[in-house]
């Protein structure tokens, strides 16, 4: 399972340089030449979107996601697997769920209709953002998953090979 956010995590991390550039072509046009696309700035979204969202599951794994370590950093790694197991039963997996049910419902009704930017000049079939967001929280749960089963093992005493 953790293979899966290993090679999304490395192939959308180059969104993040993709999106500097773009982003440098945004300013350049509007400071130099003072007009820009509303594609550009759609575009930009997009990437920062693809980034943030694909990436979630790979900062997940390497934990690289926002934690409050006032104690955790101190603990052993047992008491470190219970607390990962029952935040990850408790809060993520629930979340993911409720959001994946949202953003298909929302992503759906948005295909349905064909739906597009809603400026002039903007992108079209801005549905496949709405599904970018419903596969980046499929990636969090599937790294969720992981990390449930990863805790239980560390509990149980058994070694685990990571692959970084």
């Amino acid at each position: 399972m953790e293979r899966i956010n290993e090679t999304v995590g490395n192939l959308f991390a180059w969104t993040t340089a993709l999106m500097v550039v773009v982003i440098c072509i945004d300013v350049l046009l509007r400071y130099f030449f003072s007009f820009s696309f509303i594609w550009i700035t759609e575009v930009e979204i997009y990437l920062f979107a693809l980034s943030f969202l694909f990436g979630s599951g790979y900062a997940l794994k390497h934990e690289k996601h926002v934690r409050v370590d006032l104690f955790y950093e101190g603990w052993s790694p047992v008491r470190k697997a219970w607390v990962n197991l029952l935040g990850s039963i408790l809060f993520l997996m629930p979340w993911c769920v409720v959001s994946i049910l949202a953003c298909w419902k929302y992503a759906s009704f948005s295909y349905g209709f064909r739906e597009s930017s809603p400026q002039a000049g903007g992108l079209p079939a801005l549905y496949i953002l709405k599904f970018c967001l419903l596969l980046g929280f499929v990636f969090l749960l599937i790294q969720g998953m992981a990390m449930i089963l990863r805790s239980i093992l560390t509990i149980q005493g058994k070694e685990i090979e990571t692959e970084h």
